[in-house]
């Protein structure tokens, strides 16, 4: 018969259905993002100048290169002007114009290319560092963030942030000083235009109010675009990482077709969303280079007739053409960039979100570190809590678990043990009462030192990419090789690492996937006792577990428990048997405690939950059935 009395569900479901449902979530973050749109916001700009400020030398550097760049470009034309109107002589003095001009044009290419140079580089290491800096900040806040935070979180969502926002980001940075050059680059050639010839100066930039018109028009629906082309992404990659994660339910309910169309059309909704921002972005080109037709066609037209007519000189109108020439490439590059400049606040915004997490869960200034000879008491004062505002899991519970006792908690699905575990670690901060831990408020606590005394097993294992050792001693990374394989053999699990190609050195691939379910389960029993804590939370660790893992398993529990303070989830009873006591959780409320068998004698719900794991329900009393219906029905 299956055990569907103690547990019908892992407690993994009862947190999940005490939190907010993931579409809710998505909504919200969908709603989040449409509000990131702003062309410019200096709340975003002081925040990443955070991460830029310690770099700020070698931006400064990058920014005097791109000056000293853009002078070398509006020297050149000058040159050009200056070897046409002086050096068309036969006399001596032409050679000698023309000779200096030489040597100018090749001190301009020498400095132009050192000044190109120091810019690349320089911007270059420093976009690099700002972005390392940024994502350490990133990781380093989500590593510390609630618990009940990342529940509502999506993993794309958060990946699309720590690397495609922070990619538009180094995007941004690399080409932010070329703007300031474009910049002073477009109004360099005005002024010298206007220094070379007023009328005919302004003649030609009388071009630039069709343009300023078109960009009005063009704004509006570009912005809508880019945003539109970033929301689609992060949803498309939402979809990608559900897709892979669960791949294994994806391919046993037949679901390849299902999910690759819903995917498909997320990404197919991408797609159009990126091509219409490439036309956006792409559109201003040609209106660009019509216009630096019609001011070159300009100058030709009216400039040939002013050199006819002796009013201007050839190297000044050919001065003219190099200049419009290159009037309008800073702003065909000015137009690319606001598309850049565009994500980049969008994502600078959510890289923000990102940073700006609230860690609730976090130490007090004066909080005390839990020390190793502490007693291992655990204690439980009047505790209310839930995951959702108005909606309690525990109310009001209270019980004590003494040095060194081995304490099982039992109950249907949605009764709160899970619950109890974490606040036990601190995952979460109990709305009323209070969790003790070795006497001390576990608000009291440093997070470091109450973790180190607090090992815990849980009911899928999770084992890091790496060796079998790295994974044992994961909790205690300076444990000796010693430590490990003795750990190992305690919990009867040396004899298959051996097994394995390499041994203790053998790599783990993605999430143990070459290891079974009860291997990975031996050693996260193995890294809890290598932890060497006071206080060892096992929480459904053996649910999934085959009879003879379970032999090994419950074989290392004597070994565990030794001198530990215990506290256990197990809808197996030979565990919760050897309890010294267990305590029965129904509905958020702590209804019966006692050892196994004073439980039995009372009659109660432990009583009735216990027949149903050894009888048919061919055998079971109506009330007992009625204790499986409620079990079913928990929440």
């Amino acid at each position: 018969m299956t055990n569907v009395a103690l547990d019908t569900e892992d407690e993994d479901t009862e947190d999940r259905r005490r939190r907010p449902p993931r579409a809710v979530v998505g909504s919200s973050l969908d709603k989040e993002e449409e509000v990131f749109g702003k062309a410019y916001d200096p709340r975003i700009v002081r925040r990443i100048w955070a991460f830029v400020k310690p770099y700020q030398s070698r931006i400064y550097l990058s920014v005097a290169a791109v000056l000293v760049f853009t002078l070398t470009q509006l020297a050149i034309p000058l040159l050009v002007r200056y070897a046409i109107d002086h050096g068309m002589h036969t006399d001596g003095s032409g050679r000698t114009v023309l000779l200096t001009v030489m040597i100018g044009f090749f001190a301009v290419v020498i400095v132009n290319y050192g000044a190109s140079w120091i810019q690349e580089v320089v911007v270059g290491k420093a976009a690099e560092n700002v972005l390392f800096d940024m994502r350490r900040a990133m990781f380093a806040n989500l590593q510390r963030v609630s618990l009940g935070w990342m529940d509502k979180t999506e993993v794309g969502r958060l990946m699309s942030r720590l690397m495609g926002d922070v990619n538009s980001m180094q995007e941004f940075l690399e080409t932010s000083v070329l703007s300031v050059g474009d910049i002073i680059l477009l109004f360099g050639i005005i002024g010298v235009l206007l220094w070379l010839d007023p009328m005919l100066g302004a003649i030609t930039m009388a071009t630039m109010p069709v343009l300023f018109i078109v960009r009005l028009f063009w704004l509006p629906p570009a912005k809508k675009s880019f945003m539109d082309a970033h929301h689609t992404n992060s949803s498309a990659n939402g979809a990608l990482a559900e897709g892979i994660n669960g791949v294994r339910t994806v391919q046993s309910l037949d679901r390849q077709k299902v999910n690759f169309d819903l995917y498909e059309e997320k990404a197919r909704a991408n797609l159009r969303a990126h091509l219409r921002a490439a036309k956006f972005a792409q559109v201003m080109v040609p209106i660009v280079d019509t216009l630096t037709g019609i001011s070159m066609a300009t100058v030709i037209v009216l400039g040939g007739q002013m050199v006819l007519g002796r009013q201007l000189d050839v190297g000044v109108m050919v001065a003219f053409l190099f200049y419009i020439q290159r009037f309008f490439d800073p702003i065909r590059s000015l137009t690319m960039q606001y598309s850049v400049f565009q994500r980049a606040m969008s994502s600078g915004s959510r890289i923000i979100e990102v940073l700006d997490v609230p860690v609730d869960i976090k130490d007090k200034p004066d909080a005390v570190a839990l020390t190793p000879d502490m007693d291992g008491s655990v204690e439980f004062k009047d505790v209310t809590f839930g995951y959702r505002k108005g909606q309690p899991v525990l109310r009001n519970v209270s019980f004590r678990v003494n040095p060194g006792e081995t304490v099982a908690l039992v109950g249907p699905t949605g009764s709160g043990k899970s619950s109890c575990m974490s606040l036990v670690h601190r995952f979460y901060d109990v709305w009323d009462g209070s969790v003790t831990v070795g006497g001390h408020d576990v608000r009291d606590l440093t997070q470091d030192s109450l973790g180190a005394e607090v090992a815990m097993v849980l009911q899928e294992p999770f084992l890091f990419t790496g060796t079998v050792l790295e994974n044992i001693r994961y909790h205690k990374v300076n444990a000796s090789r010693e430590q490990v394989v003795d750990a190992a053999k305690a919990v009867g699990a040396h004899e298959f690492i051996m097994s394995l190609a390499e041994g203790y050195d053998t790599k783990i691939e993605q999430r143990g996937g070459n290891l079974s379910l009860g291997q990975r389960q031996l050693i996260s029993f193995a890294r809890a006792l290598v932890a060497d804590a006071k206080i060892l939370v096992l929480d459904e660790a053996t649910a999934n577990i085959d009879s003879y893992t379970e032999m090994l398993i419950q074989r290392a529990l004597k070994r565990l428990l030794e001198g530990r303070t215990g506290l256990v989830i197990a809808h197996r009873l030979a565990t919760i048997r050897g309890a010294d006591r267990i305590i029965v959780l129904q509905n958020g409320e702590l209804l019966e405690t006692g050892n196994h068998d004073q439980l039995m004698k009372l009659g109660g719900l432990y009583s009735k939950l216990y027949t149903m794991n050894y009888a048919s329900f061919d055998d079971l009393p109506d009330d007992a059935i009625g204790v499986g219906a409620s079990v079913g029905k928990a929440t």
